[in-house]
């Protein structure tokens, strides 16, 4: 699992090299070869600068008018629930007009010192979702609003597993809340925008695309991947579709192993479907009681080398089965404690890890292939996994 982030980039530019200049001799009675260099030279200066125009005009097109495909007919009118407009910068100007009154920044005071990340309006009754990380440990939280006004904040509930949270304020004005989008019908290569406060710099737009879905990243399941820059204090905000929709809550950049630095373009969000799902009960009951996960009723450990030398197990990597919850779906579809699993589905299973990833990806009633070494033997165990408990 990569290493991740709850940038800089320094380039260098290299001088051109100057060649030694020689002197070039001119010979009198030779007038007509200076004649003919100059009307040469003279010649493709001005055809470097007609070309050169042309490129510059077609650069300036190019950016100009990215909003339609060829073939395309632009958009004058809409359709409920999406933004009017005749090109992709109207578009995106529309939906940033929408959705940028509904993102908030969050303040904390914690006994280590000071924090900040973003949030997102769901209520207007002054609910808003966070990230779990961005208020853990905080003795004072403070919003300030789209207009600039600061309100205290209470803690409703949090939910570590999946990195939410809610916080409520007590409105003065009637707030603008965001509108949740369905994460499942997201594609690979569809434009979003992430909205929030980087660095502390309110408001912030940035733009991107869906990189990747149904990423098992930490504990959060069908993470959302995107290039669109998420920086400390992007924590908690909005990534929104082109239809002005909450499709994510950015959470989670990746590191770059080799500087311990985030790695450039290559961010993670809460899809909003576990919003949908999670944030209502933290409003209603201040917990979650209905967590979604899959759960097989296993407690199990990684199987290294060291473990399969001293155990004479027969393989090396996998997870073994230390014991097995009376009345589980492990037990009842026939796993025993001492059995290694190998894989998941589709999905191998090497350690502890992976088989925790294996299991994000599964739904509580989803039959799954659960393939073990029991000895030597190898058997597949069709086991259909219950739902985990919160934690």
């Amino acid at each position: 699992m990569q290493q991740l982030n709850r940038h800089d980039l320094t380039t260098q530019t290299g001088v051109p090299s100057e060649e030694p200049t020689s002197r070039v001799r001119t010979q009198p009675g030779r007038p007509a070869r200076g004649i003919r260099i100059a009307a040469i030279v003279g010649l493709t200066v001005l055809l470097a600068v007609v070309f050169g125009t042309g490129l510059f005009a077609g650069w300036v097109y190019g950016t100009r008018n990215t909003g339609s495909l060829p073939g395309s007919t632009p958009t004058t009118t809409s359709s409920p629930g999406t933004i009017p407009g005749n090109s992709l910068d109207a578009v995106r100007e529309a939906v940033v007009e929408k959705v940028r009154p509904a993102v908030v920044q969050i303040n904390i005071v914690t006994s280590r010192g000071e924090g900040l990340g973003s949030g997102v309006i769901l209520d207007s009754r002054g609910y808003i979702v966070t990230n779990n990380h961005v208020v853990t440990g905080a003795q004072r939280i403070q919003v300030t609003l789209f207009d600039g006004t600061s309100l205290a904040a209470q803690l409703v509930g949090t939910d570590s597993l999946d990195d939410l949270a809610v916080v409520k304020v007590a409105p003065t004005t009637k707030l603008t809340a965001a509108t949740l989008g369905d994460s499942s019908k997201l594609r690979v290569g569809q434009e979003v925008l992430a909205i929030g406060n980087p660095l502390g710099i309110t408001q912030t737009v940035t733009s991107g695309i869906i990189s990747a879905l149904d990423r098992a990243v930490s504990s959060i399941p069908d993470a959302i991947q995107t290039d669109a820059a998420i920086n400390p204090g992007n924590s908690g905000g909005a990534l929104v579709d082109l239809q002005g929709k909450l499709v994510g809550i950015p959470t989670l950049s990746a590191i770059d192993p080799q500087f311990q630095t985030p790695a450039n373009g290559v961010g993670f969000a809460i899809p909003s479907n576990r919003v949908q799902l999670i944030a209502p009960q933290l409003i209603e009951t201040g917990k979650v009681t209905h967590t979604g996960r899959a759960a097989m009723g296993v407690q199990v450990t990684s199987v290294d080398s060291a473990l399969a030398a001293q155990n004479n197990l027969p393989v090396a990597s996998g997870v073994l089965i230390v014991s097995v919850s009376s009345g589980s779906p492990a037990a009842i579809a026939g796993l025993k404690a001492g059995d290694i699993i190998v894989q998941i589905g589709t999905h191998p299973v090497t350690d502890v890890a992976a088989y925790a990833d294996a299991l994000l990806t599964t739904s509580p009633g989803q039959k799954i292939a659960v393939h073990v070494y029991r000895g030597n033997q190898q058997l597949t165990v069709n086991v259909t996994p219950g739902e985990a408990k919160a934690q």
